[in-house]
């Protein structure tokens, strides 16, 4: 099976199975994008970065970065006609069948289970981008801190990225108390990063 066809199938399974779409989606990407080993961890949170600054659905972006980092402008355009695909039909569909069954209790139930589980994803691939972003590790080192307090300390300012650890805590007061729009707050907080990481580093 060619590279085009494996990323088109590849896709086309997340675009069927991608509830929740945004970033719910993205545990699902990243294990088919480890699975097809074409990007490490650390290249993936910058996708999700790059995707989170670029026009379009997450997962659009995504496709066709993946796509095009494995096998260029064809695979761009295999891995996004892959997710899109599924999606595109299946609203097709939907607009049919739920107007006919939208007073179905099966279906309400359905939807009230599909609901919380989306807010699952959403947190796991939280957690996937805060390996990376955040700390130095994965999130499960920080149980296993011990020793003196000293030692716990030194230990937690190692572990944490102080910088990057800044910026969220920012993010999230900016948005959540001041109700900044996020795409200034995603500006602001890469004009800040070029500079003060970019400096560090």
């Amino acid at each position: 099976m060619s590279g085009c066809v494996r990323l088109f199938a590849m896709f086309f399974r997340i675009g069927i199975f991608g509830f929740g779409g945004g970033y719910a989606m993205l545990p699902l990407i990243f294990q088919s994008v480890q699975d097809f080993g074409v990007m490490s961890q650390q290249e993936f949170s910058n996708l999700v970065a790059l995707s989170q600054v670029t026009p379009g659905p997450i997962a659009v972006n995504a496709a066709t970065y993946v796509g095009f980092n494995s096998e260029g402008l064809a695979g761009a355009a295999c891995a996004t006609l892959g997710v899109a695909l599924p999606s595109f039909a299946l609203v097709l569909a939907a607009m049919f069948f739920l107007g006919k069954f939208k007073e179905s209790k099966i279906i309400q139930g359905a939807f009230a289970g599909i609901r919380p589980a989306t807010v699952g994803l959403v947190a796991a691939a939280s957690v996937l981008i805060a390996q990376t972003a955040l700390v130095s590790g994965p999130i499960t080192e920080v149980v296993a801190i011990g020793g003196t307090f000293a030692e716990f300390a030194e230990s937690l300012g190692s572990y944490f990225k102080i910088i990057p650890c800044a910026i969220f805590a920012c993010s999230l007061i900016l948005i959540g108390k001041f109700k900044v729009s996020p795409i200034a707050v995603t500006v602001l907080m890469g004009t800040i990063g070029a500079f003060v990481c970019g400096q560090a580093e």
